[in-house]
Parts: structure tokens; C-alpha cells; sequence
């Protein structure tokens, strides 16, 4: 049995009233609405001088915070929505680390399947767990192999996002990192291909690769673009990987979303189309709106 992604909170999660999302060249804000989607045609952005924003897990992401607090005013005043008093906020792919952990057994007490979470994650996360903030959900069970996605970031970088929302007066009930907001205003608005297909977030600084089967995330990968990695290259080995791992045989599509530059959006649609020759579409186009990108 598989479940929607959708992660718990970083925080305890009361209904956020407007997302706040923030990215290296602007803040958006966007209404949510009661499943928590954005509402089309109900946002804005604001654009944030280079060097504002420096995502990372480890280093300091926000220098100025002074800077990050007028823009969301400003991006806030221009969507007409005051002072919201509680937001969710989405966060750059690059602050957490992103785990899929396969269990044979899964212990029955809270506290043991904690433990256990937490000895899995440490590994792929480049400081003391012990300073971690972590979130893990089933998305996938069958009898003796279970498997969990399970996010990982550093408490002092959630807090100076967090900073940013006390700053303004709310409370920042719901974090989430980019590529699975994407996915959980696809499941909300009930817009998820059928089969597996392929979802790529493209920033102007990191690109997401994720394997979704259905609802289900089978395979994460996250690079810098700093990799020097072709994105066609990218798509070739994580195919391959699909096809020899994961027994698969062919996509149904492929979705692009991010705030990355149309014309670079664009290339990507052309060279993914021919690479694996199957339909590539925007997540915006799939939602009928802006969606989470």
C-alpha cells in the first residue's frame, strides 16, 4: 500500500492561511487554499538582490535578513493579503538531505522507529544528527519490505527561515522543501499521472530528479548545477537506473517544474522529449495554475 507523500511538519502544522516560498532570485507568496494547494491567479513575487539567499545544509543561508523581510512585505502587499498570521513556508531542495529507507521489519513503538530513522539518515547528513530537525513518512508497505522517505535539515538553518516569518508576525505552522511541495499540490489537486513518471524541479542554482510511482516517490536524486553535470545526462542515467533497478519499462511523462528561466525550461523540454521520447509537460499546466513551482 502506498500513501501521498506529504510530510509531517518540522513544526506542529495548524492551517496555514498563505505559502511563503522562497528561492535564490525572489519570494512568492500564494494563497492556500483548505487542502492546502495554492489558489490560481492569487500571489506574487518579489525579486531579492544576488547574495540575499544562499541555500545550503550546513552554512548560513540568509546574511541580511533585514533584506528578506521587506521583499515578503512587499510581495505580501502587492498579493493583497496583510499580515498573515499563519504561513507555510517553502524552502530551496538545498538545505535538506533526502533519505528513502527500506526497512524489513518496522518497529511497533514511536520511539524505536525514531532511533531507527534517525541511525539511517545520519549517514547522508553533514553534521551531528543530534542537530538535526528530521520528518519521515510510509510510502510504500508490503510484508518485509517497507519503505519511508525521510527529510533531514540543520536546525539553525530552518530557524533562520523561520526568523524571516516571526519577523513579520506569523507563525510558520508547515515547512516543506520545494520538489515535495510540488508533489503535494499535484496529490491535493488530484492531477498525478497515472503510472511512473518522472518529476524534474529545475532552480537557477539545483536541479531535483524524482521517480514518482503514482503518488509514491520510488527515487530522489538532488545536484548542484555547480556539478557541471548535463541535464540530459542527468535524465539518461536516472532512465537507466529505472530500467535496471526499478523494473521499469517506460515513463508516462515527465513533469518540469521550479523557478528556473523559461528559455532554460525549454531546452530542457526539448532534449528530455528526445531522450526518452515520452510527453513532457509543466507541473503549471498540469495544476491549470502558477502550482508550487
Amino acid at each position: 500500500m502506498s500513501r501521498a507523500l506529504r510530510l509531517p511538519s518540522w513544526l506542529a502544522p495548524p492551517a496555514a492561511e498563505v505559502a511563503v516560498e522562497f528561492s535564490v532570485g525572489r519570494v512568492t507568496v500564494t494563497r492556500l487554499g483548505k487542502g492546502g494547494q495554492s489558489l490560481a491567479g492569487s500571489g506574487a513575487s518579489e525579486p531579492l538582490p544576488p547574495g540575499a539567499l544562499v541555500p545550503g545544509v550546513v552554512t548560513r543561508n540568509i546574511e541580511h535578513p533585514a533584506v528578506l523581510v521587506a521583499a515578503l512585505k512587499k510581495a505580501l502587499e502587492r498579493a493583497g493579503f496583510g499580515s498573515p498570521k499563519r504561513v507555510a513556508l517553502i524552502l530551496p531542495d538545498a538545505v535538506a538531505r533526502v533519505s528513502l529507507i527500506h526497512l524489513e521489519t518496522v518497529p511497533s513503538r514511536p520511539a524505536d522507529l525514531d532511533q531507527l530513522v534517525r541511525w539511517n539518515v545520519k549517514k547522508a547528513a553533514p553534521f551531528p544528527i543530534e542537530e538535526a530537525v528530521l520528518s519521515y513518512v510510509t510510502i510504500a508497505s508490503e510484508p518485509g519490505n517497507t519503505t519511508l522517505a525521510a527529510v533531514v535539515a540543520h536546525r539553525a538553518v530552518i530557524a533562520e527561515y523561520e526568523a524571516i516569518a516571526d519577523a513579520i508576525g506569523a507563525h510558520a505552522g508547515q515547512v516543506e522543501i520545494a520538489s515535495f511541495a510540488v508533489i503535494n499540490s499535484a496529490v491535493a489537486a488530484r492531477v498525478i499521472p497515472e503510472g511512473d513518471w518522472l518529476l524534474i524541479y529545475l532552480a537557477a542554482d539545483w536541479t531535483t530528479i524524482g521517480i514518482m510511482r503514482g503518488a509514491s516517490l520510488v527515487f530522489y536524486r538532488h545536484r548542484a548545477n555547480v556539478d557541471d553535470e548535463p541535464l540530459s545526462a542527468l535524465v539518461h542515467q536516472t532512465a537507466m537506473y529505472y530500467e535496471d533497478r526499478l523494473g521499469g519499462a517506460r515513463f508516462s511523462r515527465v513533469v518540469i517544474a521550479g523557478g528556473a528561466s523559461e528559455a532554460s525550461r525549454d531546452l530542457a523540454r526539448r532534449e528530455i522529449s528526445e531522450r526518452l521520447q515520452v510527453p513532457v509537460e509543466s507541473m503549471a499546466s498540469l495544476l491549470g495554475e502558477r502550482g508550487a513551482a
